[in-house]
């Protein structure tokens, strides 16, 4: 039996073609900044981005950190949403790499706005932490992959910028954000100072983030990212795979949308709920009445699908470049089976 995995859209292999386009990848030492096609995916991603320069990192993760950590003294207070990746899936790196203060705001359906953020800024007085970097998500992963409000994004950054704070904006995925709204990459990161963008979710590569922001910023980044092992020799092979990437898998993201859209339309089961709008990849079930999150995962592994728990009573699922149609109707007909008594 195949087992069909949609803990997340991380686990997909890299293709033939993007092995092959790996292992053609001329490289230099990239600590140095002799690698042309590091150097050639850290140009081409600034200027899709619409900022001065990039930098390329091994993940998401410590694309995030060294944002804080190029934009911020330790002391700061940042603001965020309080199921932002950052503050919740990043081992407490904020705090520990940066020494920062993180003021969480509660927001519906990950939907941060400027209104949220004015109320958690610290007064600006010395028995206050000085409030210097605003940080946001798009597509937001525990909101169920949302997209953020353009307008609001617009909203944040200019009170942002009038009161002499930086954005950062996780942008993950931000590759959904694009195919659904139809908006320029450039334009939707506009309103931003950094963004991060990683290769290894929705497409498809094994490893890469990027990093980008104006010249300063990536310059200060980029120290940081030597200090904290993030230095990567012949990195090119994996800057290929980045590239081939955006060649092939960035259009069809569509069919991940069109994928978990299936997957909320055909659920028919009186205990399984998906409570948020499905805008892009990412599929949240709420469990009531029969069992919880954890029979509901054994029921699927027992079938051979693979969905991963995302707080008490949710279930995730992420279709993703290794999932086909049939493979959607094989989960629908595996969850719409799941026994037990109905309360």
């Amino acid at each position: 039996m195949k087992v069909i995995d949609m803990r997340s859209d991380t686990v997909t292999r890299p293709t033939a073609a993007m092995r092959k386009a790996m292992a053609a990848a001329e490289v230099g030492d990239d600590v140095f900044g002799d690698d042309p096609t590091v150097n050639q995916l850290q140009e081409r991603v600034a200027d899709l981005l619409g900022k001065q320069a990039a930098l390329f990192v091994p993940s998401g993760t410590m694309g995030n950190q060294l944002a804080l950590k190029a934009q911020t003294q330790p002391g700061d207070q940042i603001i965020l949403e309080d199921g932002a990746h950052i503050y919740r899936y990043e081992g407490g790196g904020s705090a520990a790499v940066s020494g920062v203060l993180n003021t969480c705001v509660h927001t519906e359906g990950g939907q941060i706005t400027w209104s949220h953020i004015a109320n958690g800024l610290n007064p600006r007085d010395v028995h206050s932490a000085p409030t210097s970097l605003i940080c946001l998500e798009n597509t937001h992963n525990r909101a169920g992959g949302r997209i953020l409000a353009q307008d609001q994004v617009i909203e944040i950054g200019q009170w942002s910028h009038d009161l002499g704070l930086r954005v950062h904006l996780d942008g993950a995925r931000i590759w959904h954000a694009y195919i659904a709204t139809g908006l320029p990459l450039c334009e939707l990161c506009d309103p931003v100072d950094t963004i991060s963008v990683c290769f290894s979710k929705a497409l498809g590569a094994p490893v890469g983030s990027i990093l980008a922001g104006d010249s300063e910023t990536i310059t200060r980044a980029h120290r940081f990212r030597k200090m904290l092992g993030g230095g990567m020799r012949q990195a090119g092979i994996l800057a290929a795979a980045c590239i081939y990437a955006l060649d092939h898998h960035l259009e069809r993201l569509v069919e991940d949308h069109q994928q978990a859209n299936l997957l909320a339309t055909g659920l028919d089961h009186p205990a399984l709920r998906v409570n948020h709008p499905v805008e892009t990849n990412i599929v949240i079930m709420d469990v009531a009445g029969v069992g919880n999150d954890q029979s509901l995962l054994k029921h699927l592994t027992d079938n051979g699908v693979l969905g991963v728990g995302f707080g008490p009573g949710r279930v995730r699922l992420i279709p993703n470049l290794d999932t086909s149609n049939a493979d959607v109707q094989r989960v629908l007909d595996v969850l719409n089976s799941f026994a037990g008594e109905v309360n």
